[in-house]
């Protein structure tokens, strides 16, 4: 089976692991700072917090704002439900907004623009796909408002600008991302003491960590604020740091395979009404899904049974978070008709470093192959 997604893992990542484990330090350590300062400096910053997941990320990023109960967060439906989860965790209400277009499923800023309220204090960006959003628009709409701008680039490691839009960025290294470590995530800020507030928050508010005790020579500590426990271990910074090493060449060799696919859907594109290749505005994308818009008429669900029955996995990003069975109950009767019409035909093709250019071509010729008959009765 040709997998969506597939991590790029090797004998540098098992040496990083094994190291930490014979080295007998294997919690939050030298190792998770050494990937903190790295990742930073990758992307322009003076410093991180590495913590176990981008939702933690995300919460703390919120939280370290003070982001609370009776605000406002302006967010889109079309991202994975962890985005607008953690709105919830610090007791704002999500506003989830439309996308801008089915060929640019990016939150639409004119449609966040009308859901602004007084209560409103925030807007989350989510950068579909590894789709740079274009800062400037929501720099000044945030400016006019007074509004604080946060990105969740899950998708968009690695890529010149992210991190750097506003007031706070979250980043995943789960083991379908562009980098991994099984599971973690990062937190850019930057405001130092808005960092420091989110990485004390990471270990459950204490004022040092066992490491800092340690090397202090005391086994006392304070807790002065409410924390949770999202620190991120000594075995997956040390993966990070290998991953990270490696992380210009896995986002090149991605560039290189969207290459191939736009070149190879270009006479899809005109044979078919309707069918879309999403591609960025800004010409920026870490490429780290490779999503494609089917005619209207089409089967989605029978194509994907099909390119799975001949060896190509296929999913769907992301089913629309207002859809979901726990927010239509919190808030029933959204509509967001362009984020409904991308769900009911997008299709998630094949997309990471392992492939070679015959797996492209088996994707694409299994796909004209299923949508020539697609718009059949079954």
């Amino acid at each position: 089976m040709l997998l969506v997604a597939e991590p790029v893992l090797g004998p540098e990542e098992r040496a990083a692991a094994v190291a930490v484990l014979e080295s007998g330090w294997i919690t939050l350590g030298e190792q998770v700072r050494k990937f903190e300062r790295a990742f930073a400096e990758r992307h322009g910053a003076e410093d991180a917090v590495a913590v176990d997941s981008c939702t933690a990320a995300l919460h703390l990023t919120l939280k370290a704002l003070g982001i609370g109960p009776g605000d406002e967060v302006l967010v889109p439906s079309m991202t994975f439900v962890a985005t607008v989860n953690a709105i919830l965790y610090v007791g704002a209400d999500p506003v989830m907004v439309d996308i801008e277009a089915l060929e640019r499923p990016l939150m639409s800023i004119d449609d966040a623009a009308s859901r602004v309220t007084p209560r409103t204090r925030a807007v989350m960006l989510m950068h579909y796909a590894g789709h740079l959003t274009d800062a400037g628009p929501w720099r000044a709409l945030c400016a006019r408002h007074d509004l604080l701008l946060i990105e969740d680039s899950a998708h968009a490691v690695g890529i010149p600008g992210v991190g750097q839009y506003g007031d706070g960025a979250a980043f995943s290294f789960y083991g379908n991302k562009n980098m991994t470590t099984a599971e973690g995530g990062m937190v850019l800020m930057p405001k130092p003491e808005l960092l420091e507030r989110a990485r004390q928050m990471r270990g459950h508010g204490m004022t040092r960590s066992v490491l800092q005790r340690l090397v202090a020579r005391t086994p006392h500590y304070d807790v002065d604020m409410l924390g949770h426990n999202y620190r991120m271990d000594e075995i997956r910074a040390a993966i990070g740091l290998v991953q990270l090493g490696r992380l210009d060449d896995m986002n090149a060799r991605r560039a290189a395979l969207v290459g191939m696919y736009n070149e190879r859907l270009a006479p899809l594109e005109q044979r078919h009404d309707g069918f879309h290749v999403p591609r960025p505005r800004s010409g920026i994308s870490a490429h780290h899904i490779m999503p494609i818009v089917l005619p209207g008429g089409a089967d989605r669900d029978r194509i994907a049974a099909e390119m799975h029955e001949a060896g190509v996995q296929t999913t769907i990003h992301y089913p629309p978070v207002h859809t979901l069975s726990y927010y239509r109950q919190r808030a029933p009767g959204i509509r967001l008709p362009l984020t409904e019409e991308f769900h009911r035909r997008e299709l998630t093709l094949p997309l990471h470093p392992n492939m070679e250019e015959s797996d492209v071509e088996l994707v694409i010729g299994t796909l004209e192959n299923v949508l020539e008959s697609a718009f059949e009765p079954s």
